[in-house]
């Protein structure tokens, strides 16, 4: 593509991911619903996903000793059942009607925690409560690429260090990731011209991933979540106002 005007979404859009996949878990929500200002969301999503997949292998390697396995068991089966999901009713849910679901969770969410000081470690997570997110999650990642909501709902309140919280993030979504590839070959989302745009935007993404790293290595904990909290906040604002628009 040559056209300035998507650039100047596209550009904004994959530093999010980047800053997102080098551990501020969250700010890629935006990336997707950046792009399709221009594009239709699944087509967006679909553009986003190679350069996402890049930057997964490089956040696991980074991030492959700080993750939290009961999580994943949890979630990630959710994740499946929600991709599926999605697949299935791609043609028949408004993607509008998608961005106000996630937004909802996410806000009601952040609402909550800060109601109920949600500021220490919780020890509610439940199986059930992963796997339900976990669908959550897998559907609206694969409808927009803003799974971060439902899946930060079941993670944050568990108070993980913030390595193992970020690590436990990055494997969740590089799996998810993965799994989306086959249904949006089937719905005919892939197409030369995309991949090469993906190709062009790459670069700028695997620069934002390490600046991700060293930011959030330079993060004092508390200062961590406070960020996560209000990013999510933003995004989920964010996401509710394009789908209500």
């Amino acid at each position: 593509m040559t056209d300035p005007l998507f650039y100047a979404v596209a550009i904004p859009a994959v530093i999010g991911l980047g800053l997102s996949k080098g551990g501020f878990t969250g700010l890629g929500a935006v990336a997707t619903p950046l792009v399709a200002l221009y594009l239709p969301p699944l087509e967006a999503a679909a553009l986003l996903l190679p350069i996402l997949m890049c930057q997964d292998l490089i956040a696991v390697y980074f991030y492959r000793r700080d993750w939290d396995a009961w999580n994943l068991k949890v979630l990630l089966p959710g994740a499946l059942i929600g991709i599926v999901f999605g697949g299935l009713m791609a043609s028949h849910v408004s993607d509008d009607a998608v961005r106000i679901i996630a937004g909802g969770i996410g806000l009601a969410f952040v609402a909550h925690a800060w109601l109920s000081r949600a500021n220490v470690k919780l020890h509610n997570a439940t199986a059930l409560g992963g796997f339900i997110w976990g669908s959550i999650s897998g559907f609206t990642s694969f409808v927009i690429q803003g799974g971060g909501p439902a899946f930060q709902a079941h993670t944050l309140p568990q108070r993980m260090p913030k390595l193992t919280f970020v690590g436990t993030s990055t494997l969740f979504f590089c799996a998810v990731n993965a799994m989306k590839v086959p249904p949006y070959f089937m719905l005919n989302q892939f197409s030369w011209a995309n991949f090469s745009t993906s190709l062009v935007l790459l670069p700028l993404a695997v620069v934002a991933n390490f600046a991700g790293f060293w930011l959030v290595s330079r993060t004092p904990t508390i200062l961590f979540y406070r960020i996560a909290y209000a990013l999510l906040l933003v995004i989920s604002l964010g996401l509710l106002w394009q789908g209500l628009t």
